[in-house]
């Protein structure tokens, strides 16, 4: 029996795959689009390469992963009948990973978010009526919490269905939540939600760049139009990785919702700033919050021009309501999981700047060996250190 995993293409589900290859026994399936087999294992390569080299990966890929070539949003995943069979049939949990994070595209959220997740929700109860499903963990987001501002948000505290949401993605998220308890009440389930992920405090690299692209604009600004006191919920990729895969394989998790986030351990603006000025010789910025309006509405116009200022702008203009409010959330439930809280932005926040700048924002990702060989194994041996 297997894993059935969403998202493994993606930023976080990549963790959440590495965390299971690395910690766990568990045979995947997982679920990835491509045209081909050979598009899809390079799809999953591209992706994974930022935690294996070539070797191992193509080990994991060999013995524990069945690919099930597919989309999120199509009926049944758009498989074939055997395939659609042969996937429920072999998975015993889930982990539901994947999401449209475009704030900008209701479409898109409704598309991926809840059309999507629906159909995960009815694969689990096809696998739960054949064979039952062990556990069914649900990737969601803090901000399903809605418009806030100056709080610490509890789990259970969180959905206030009379209360605003700031843009598409946070919407249908909160819808996704209430699907999953609604249609797989019968099953246990987990609800994960991380707040803002960025980066690893293990190492530099990343493969996901939209927010530090916006950090980046901040911090070259000698002003900030932000209240200095305020904290920024951040936590690293790892530790939410971390806090999925051991939950998830836990048989009674103490709870059913686990806020994935720095909790009251969140710094401020301030003590950011001055964590990067040390680190990189740079100048400390000023602070001048009666500038929070009109930066906001300069970001809005920029946002609607050409270039790299509009792209810049069009980022912060999408993020900068979860720069404003001055919310974090508590995390006491997954430290007390864990053992330990994530670690502070600040301690990796310079070489994460520092390597995204010099890849320009791009990930440097390899292709898939091609090798004058005839076996397989040959070309998995020759790949290099993990990327």
């Amino acid at each position: 029996m297997a894993i059935f995993l969403t998202g493994t293409t993606g930023y976080l589900g990549s963790y959440v795959a590495a965390g299971l290859f690395t910690g766990h026994r568990d045979t995947l399936n997982l679920l990835v689009r491509g045209k081909s087999e050979e598009e899809a294992r390079e799809r999953l390569w591209t992706s994974l390469q930022l935690h294996f080299g070539f070797r191992e990966f193509y080990e994991y890929l060999e013995s524990r992963v069945r690919v099930f070539r597919g989309d999120l949003t199509s009926e049944r995943f758009g498989l074939s009948d055997d395939e659609y069979h042969a996937l429920v049939d072999t998975t015993d949990s889930i982990i539901h990973c994947a999401a449209s994070l475009n704030r900008k595209s209701e479409r898109q959220c409704l598309n991926v978010n809840l059309r999507g997740g629906l159909e995960v929700i009815q694969l689990a109860r096809r696998a739960q009526n054949r064979n039952g499903v062990r556990r069914y963990s649900h990737v969601s987001t803090v901000a399903v919490a809605g418009k806030r501002r100056n709080e610490v948000v509890t789990e259970d505290a969180a959905i206030d269905w009379e209360r605003s949401d700031y843009d598409p993605y946070a919407r249908t998220k909160k819808f996704g939540e209430d699907m999953l308890h609604r249609l797989l009440a019968d099953v246990p389930h987990t609800v994960f939600r991380p707040a803002i992920v960025l980066g690893d405090s293990r190492r530099s690299e990343t493969s996901q760049f939209d927010m530090v692209r916006a950090f980046d604009v901040l911090v070259r600004m000698p002003v900030l139009p932000l209240r200095p006191g305020d904290k920024i919920d951040i936590v690293p990729a790892n530790y939410v990785s971390k806090a999925i895969v051991t939950i998830h394989q836990q048989d009674e998790p103490a709870h059913g919702i686990y806020h994935l986030s720095s909790g009251p351990g969140s710094e401020t603006y301030r003590e950011l700033t001055d964590a990067l000025a040390e680190a990189g010789g740079w100048r400390r910025p000023a602070y001048w919050p009666w500038m929070g309006g009109t930066f906001s509405g300069t970001v809005n116009r920029l946002s609607n021009r050409k270039g790299a200022v509009a792209r810049g702008a069009s980022l912060l203009k999408v993020f900068w309501p979860y720069l404003d409010w001055n919310t974090v959330f508590d995390n006491s439930r997954v430290v007390a999981e864990l053992g330990e809280a994530p670690a502070k932005f600040s301690s990796y926040a310079f070489p994460l700047l520092k390597f995204s700048r010099e890849n320009k924002f791009h990930y440097p990702a390899k292709p898939w060996p091609q090798l004058d060989t005839d076996t397989p194994e040959k070309s998995a041996a020759a790949g290099g250190a993990r990327a």
